[in-house]
């Protein structure tokens, strides 16, 4: 494995990119002589981009009506001081 120091890999960053891509091995990039970083190439660089597509999405929900309220309204006792059960007010 390759040592670079962080003032060299700024300086020749590009460059080092290419030479990890062209050989495959990683370089680390050091930091007062302790390593702080380390360039390689990606894990599969061979993936499908169209693969990583929807992969971070949030699952889907349907709503038959997203407007309507989640709860009938006439169960909103909290708001009618003549129906509250008492069990949060005095």
């Amino acid at each position: 494995m390759k040592y670079i120091s962080a003032a060299e890999f700024k300086a020749k960053c590009l460059k080092l990119m290419d030479e990890v891509q062209a050989t495959g091995e990683p370089i680390t990039v050091t930091k007062r002589g302790k390593p702080v970083a380390v360039l390689q190439p990606p894990v599969s660089a061979s993936h499908d981009d169209g693969a990583l597509i929807g992969c971070a999405t949030l699952p889907t929900y349907r709503y038959d009506d997203p407007f309507a309220p989640a709860v009938d309204p006439s169960e909103w006792n909290a708001l009618n001081p003549d129906k509250r059960d008492g069990l949060f007010w005095s």
